[in-house]
Order: structure tokens, then C-alpha cells, then sequence
């Protein structure tokens, strides 16, 4: 159990949390959300041990606390062998053994093997290459240097070291933002067989949905705790908003008419002592913070006009680099209305193909025309590189588009989140999330009839991928997207394109149909006969694989299924607990309710009563859901239950 005790967390002079409470059960996966720059990673300092608190306490047991680190690792040594080193108890037990053999002391050689044995460091190497297949390595780039790998594939280093080491305790800072689809899935697997407590902080909707079982928020330096992934946050968020405006709304109405009695009748001997009952009762009653609504940007895509159609044809296209074809022979017509979606893993050649068929790759073999009147806004992975530190915002708009007018320019920044100050702000200091922001603004005032977007959502928070997400069900052109995001490609695609084995084909099938093909965990004999046959085509095992799921959501429920009911009331009756309790506080604030003597006494123990029920039902909901955890992982272990 971590419990947070009215803790205050401050940098830089800025108080990011003020006298929050919060407590995460064992074995719980928790996501904590919030704006850019609301304290989330400094949490996660603190609850490691990296920060200092200002005032309160971290509670939690004795445990081992592992950190997902931020910083590319670089190095001649193997990636696999870097990833073992992060074991430190395994690392020192090594080195005693060594030691303990130049002595040559029989005794102390075998207690250092028992330990050894102990840290299974026997099969450590199979451990960290299985952990780097998993999060897409070959076998090659799993035993050749760091220094050969790029920056994303060594931030990838980072997550497969960071689960290598046995831990009690994950905190996890945006750990799927260097992983394809492929290796979320399979992270996502990894996850959900955690023994240990896990919190993450992410901006991938689909990811925490599967993988959380709570949500912390951080709203206005509070901390306000949800049952289930991030659609149920925001579910319950925006109730929660609504219950606020209006009890806000009635507080107002509640003032206004209290501050009218004492200034109707403050002059009047004779309303002295109820003049100064109302004056008390104003005092009494304690603002409700407005309820604020947490707004992203307004990404715009005006309409396109006149399109040429089609806007691109490959035709037996080979694409790579120099002489070294990495795709042979792709076909693939984008047509004035297309939104496509790239699927396949890292390293696949997704961006070579979008290179080649934008035109910043030359077709190595076959023919890419693309429409002579073609405009194409193209974001790529890398496309913040391209702006300049020394920019402005409102710099960077002016050398785009050097005719307009500053005003003009200036209200379309406020709608990328770039207003007022922030529009004469260096670059330089910006964060990869702003950067990204301006940089895809930048492309989308272009008005293009082709939109290729590589990764566009690597470095923005949730609210900004909701605002990019509604841009692309308005946008009238052609979309060509690449993206790890899955809430962004079902709300943005209605084709995919797979990228596979040196080819490129049509993928029969929706999302769900690609994820479910990933986890058939097929042999590589299968792999290989399926690719010869048609790599776009997973439908043959579909309906099997779909009984075998079947029975096992049976399973699964028939285990789990009586605890998800009772914890499903008690979070009924939690839910209704709580609004009985706002309303009699809303009560006990009414001046005119303590005419009577005895009733306020009666709504004051009967909101006594309801807090003890409340207590005791949320540590009853604590001793189930870490019950349905261990069943969980008993099932998947393949334990008896």
C-alpha cells in the first residue's frame, strides 16, 4: 500500500500539489494524467526517493522501486548486456563469485552461487533477449553495440531494462511513446502479468485503458482519484464537473441572496440579530472552485478546394536507400478521398514508404507519380529539427507565409496554444510537445490535398491528440498516417496498408482484426507460410482464434466474475454514499436550517455515520480488487485459483 498524506509538492517556486491524499493498493496499475506541467513527473520523483516534498508524507513499505529513466543510453557494450547490467544484486553477486574464486574459500564460493541461483542469473542473457524481442529487436541489434542503435530504439533500451530488474514497484514516465503498435500489444501482455504495483503516466488513451485499473488525475494542485482506465476518467470527470457547476451555481444564487438581506436591512434595529446571522452564515460558507473544463487547441484543416484524383500512383515500386531496396515491388493507388493507415513494426520500412511516395525518396525500380498539382503537407517524425531555436512562434508563421498580417498571424497562434507572451517565446526552451504543436500547425495551414503524418502524436498530451483527432474527421483531403496511437487511427482511417517482409499489401481487416493477428503468437513456420501466401490476409485461424478467446473470457469471468460484482456495488453505493453526503453539507451551510436546534444536530451525526461507511467500504473495495489481482495473475500463471 502507498498512501500520499497531505502532500505539498512545489518547483521552481510553483506549487504543483497542495495537501493531496491518495492511496494505490497493491498490485494495482494506476495511471496518473494531467496537463503538460502539472506535477506528474515530479510525483514520481518523489515517490522514488529522486525529490524533495515540502510538506506531508509518502507512505509506503520497504520495496524495491524500480524508474523508468528518460535519458538515451549510449555504449560499446551489447544492448543485451546493458540491459542485464541494470540489475545491480545480480551485478555485485557476479562480482563477489569472482572475488570468492581467488580465494579459493569453498564456503564462501557456495553461499555466492546460492545467491546466484537466487537471482537466476543462470538464465539472465535468455531473460534480457526475450524482454528485447518482445519490444521488437532482432537478434542482431539485441547483440551488436548501443552505439550502433538509434535514439529511439535506445529509449526502448531504457523500458526493457527498467522491466528486467525484479521490482515491487514500476513508476513508468510515457513509456509507449518509442514503441510501434507491435510492442505496445506486447507490453501491454507484459503488463497485466505484473505481480508488482505500477504507476504510469501516459498520453495513449488505449494503452491506460487496458492496462489501469485507477486514475489519478492532478486538477488545480488536487489529486482526485477514478475507478478505471482514461475513457472512464473522463466519463466520470465530466459528471463530476457538471455536479460541480451546479452546486457552484447554487452557492451563487445562496450568496446573492444573503449579501441582498444584510443590505436591505443592516440600517434596521430591529433585523440586527438576523442581519448578523446572515453575515456569520456568508462567512461559513466556503467558495466552490469553478469547475474548468480543461481546453486543448483548435487544430484547423481548411477545406481543401479543387483535388487532382488520383493524388498518387506506385507502381511496382522498389524503395530504399542507394542501391539497397528495403521494399520490393509496392503497389498502391491514394485517391483524393483515401485515409490510410501504415501498419507494421518499427524498422518495417513505413517511412520509406511514405518518403518515397511524397517524393523525398526516388523509386529505386517501378514508377511513384504524383499529381502535377499536388500539395502535400508532410509531418515527419523528425520534423521538429526543423525549426530553429532562436524562432518565435510568430517568427516561424511570418517566414511561412511572409504576406500576412501580424494580427492575423497572432489569433491563428492562439489557436495552436500559442497566445499573447507565448507567441514571441524562444523555441529553444520549448518543450518536444510545444515544438511538435507548432510544427504540425505549421503544415496544416498549408491547405494540403495530401496530409502524410509520421508519428504525429509522439510528444503531444492527451488534450492535444483530441484536438488533432477532431481536425482529421473534418479534413475533406487525402490522409496517409502513420501512428502507434490507436484512438487516432479508428477515428481517423477507414484502410490499412501493411508493411511487411520487403512488401507493402492491402490488410483485409479493421484494427481489432491487426491486434488480434499480432497476439496469435504463431510459430515462424506458420509466420513465413502465411507471408508467401498473402502477408495481408490474417482472416484464415480468425474464427478459432476467436472460440479460443471466447473460452477464455469464460474462464477468466467464472473466476473473477462474483468479486467484479461486488466490487461493482460497492461502488454503487460508494457513489451514492457520497452524493448523500454533499447534499447534507449542502444542507448544513443553510442559515435558516438552524432555527431549529435539533435538526442540524441530526444531519451532522447522520454525515458522521455515512463518512465511517464510506471508509470502510473503500478498504473493503481495496481488499477485493488486490483478491482479483492475485486470481488474475494465478490464471494467467496457470495456477490453480
Amino acid at each position: 500500500m502507498i498512501r500520499l498524506r497531505q502532500l505539498t509538492l512545489s518547483r521552481g517556486g510553483r506549487v504543483l500539489l497542495e495537501h493531496v491524499n491518495a492511496s494505490i493498493a497493491t498490485g494495482e496499475t494506476v495511471a496518473l494524467v494531467g496537463p503538460n506541467g502539472s506535477g506528474k513527473s515530479t510525483l514520481l520523483d518523489a515517490i522514488s526517493g529522486a525529490a524533495l516534498i515540502d510538506a506531508g508524507e509518502i507512505d509506503l513499505a520497504p520495496m524495491r522501486i524500480v524508474r523508468l529513466a528518460q535519458q538515451a543510453p549510449s555504449g560499446a557494450e551489447s544492448a543485451w548486456q546493458w540491459v542485464e547490467l541494470g540489475d545491480r544484486a545480480l551485478a555485485g553477486a557476479r562480482a563477489e563469485a569472482a572475488s570468492a574464486q581467488q580465494t579459493g574459500d569453498p564456503a564462501r564460493i557456495s553461499a555466492v552461487h546460492e545467491r546466484l541461483a537466487d537471482l537466476r542469473a543462470h538464465s539472465a542473457e535468455a531473460r534480457a533477449m526475450e524482454l528485447l524481442a518482445g519490444l521488437g529487436f532482432s537478434h542482431d541489434e539485441a547483440r551488436g553495440p548501443i552505439d550502433s542503435l538509434s535514439g529511439g530504439w535506445r529509449v526502448r533500451l531504457n523500458l526493457a531494462r527498467a522491466l528486467f530488474v525484479d521490482s515491487d514497484l514500476l513508476l513508468l514516465d510515457e513509456p509507449t511513446n518509442h514503441l510501434d503498435l507491435d510492442a505496445i500489444v506486447w507490453f501491454e501482455r507484459w503488463l497485466s502479468r505484473y505481480p508488482g504495483t505500477a504507476i504510469v503516466v501516459s498520453h495513449d488513451r488505449d494503452f491506460l485503458d487496458r492496462v489501469a485499473r485507477a486514475t489519478l488525475s492532478i486538477e488545480d494542485t488536487a489529486l482526485v482519484r477514478y475507478s478505471g482506465g482514461y475513457s472512464a476518467f473522463e466519463a466520470q470527470r465530466a459528471e463530476r464537473m457538471q455536479h460541480a457547476a451546479k452546486a457552484q451555481l447554487a452557492q451563487r444564487e445562496r450568496v446573492a441572496h444573503l449579501s441582498a438581506f444584510i443590505e436591505r436591512f443592516r440600517a434596521k434595529a430591529t433585523k440586527a440579530r438576523q442581519v448578523q446571522s446572515r453575515i456569520k452564515a456568508l462567512e461559513r460558507l466556503v467558495a466552490i472552485a469553478p469547475a474548468r473544463l480543461q481546453r486543448g487547441v483548435d487544430f484547423t484543416l481548411a477545406d481543401i478546394g479543387d483535388s487532382p484524383d488520383p493524388l498518387v500512383v506506385a507502381d511496382s515500386v522498389d524503395a530504399g536507400y542507394g542501391s539497397q531496396p528495403v521494399l520490393r515491388g509496392v503497389n498502391l493507388t491514394v485517391s483524393r478521398a483515401a485515409r490510410i493507415g501504415i501498419l507494421g513494426r518499427n524498422g518495417a520500412g513505413k517511412s520509406t514508404l511514405i518518403r518515397t511516395l511524397v517524393g523525398e525518396l526516388a523509386p529505386l525500380a517501378g514508377q511513384c507519380e504524383r499529381a502535377r498539382s499536388i500539395r502535400v503537407g508532410y509531418f515527419a517524425q523528425h520534423a521538429v529539427d526543423g525549426l530553429r531555436d532562436d524562432d518565435s512562434p510568430l517568427a516561424y508563421f511570418q517566414r511561412l507565409d511572409p504576406q500576412a498580417k501580424e494580427a492575423s498571424l497572432r489569433d491563428e497562434l492562439g489557436r495552436y496554444g500559442f497566445g499573447g507572451e507565448n507567441a514571441l517565446r524562444a523555441l529553444g526552451p520549448m518543450s518536444g510537445g510545444e515544438k511538435a504543436r507548432l510544427a504540425l500547425s505549421g503544415i496544416l495551414r498549408t491547405r494540403p490535398h495530401l496530409l502524410v503524418l509520421d508519428e504525429p502524436t509522439n510528444h503531444l498530451d492527451a488534450l492535444t491528440r483530441d484536438a488533432l483527432t477532431d481536425a482529421l474527421a473534418d479534413y475533406d483531403g487525402a490522409l496517409l498516417l502513420v501512428s502507434h496511437d490507436r484512438y487516432l487511427l479508428r477515428s481517423s482511417v477507414d484502410r490499412f496498408v501493411l508493411v511487411r517482409g520487403g512488401g507493402a499489401s492491402e490488410f483485409d481487416g479493421d484494427l481489432d482484426d491487426y491486434l488480434v493477428w499480432l497476439q496469435r503468437g504463431e510459430s515462424a513456420e506458420s509466420a513465413s507460410r502465411a507471408q508467401r501466401a498473402d502477408p495481408g490476409n490474417p482472416r484464415s485461424d480468425r474464427r478459432q482464434e476467436r472460440r479460443d478467446a471466447a473460452t477464455r473470457r469464460q474462464a477468466m469471468a467464472q473466476i473473477v466474475g462474483p468479486l467484479d460484482e461486488e466490487i461493482r456495488k460497492i461502488e454503487m453505493r460508494l457513489a451514492a454514499t457520497e452524493q448523500r453526503i454533499g447534499r447534507l453539507e449542502l444542507e448544513l451551510a443553510e442559515p435558516e436550517l438552524y432555527r431549529d436546534a435539533l435538526r442540524p444536530v441530526q444531519l451532522a451525526r447522520e454525515r458522521g455515520a455515512l463518512s465511517r461507511e464510506r471508509d470502510e467500504m473503500e478498504s473493503r473495495w481495496i481488499e477485493l480488487s488486490e483478491s482479483r489481482e492475485a486470481k488474475i495473475l494465478a490464471f494467467e500463471r496457470g495456477d490453480p485459483c
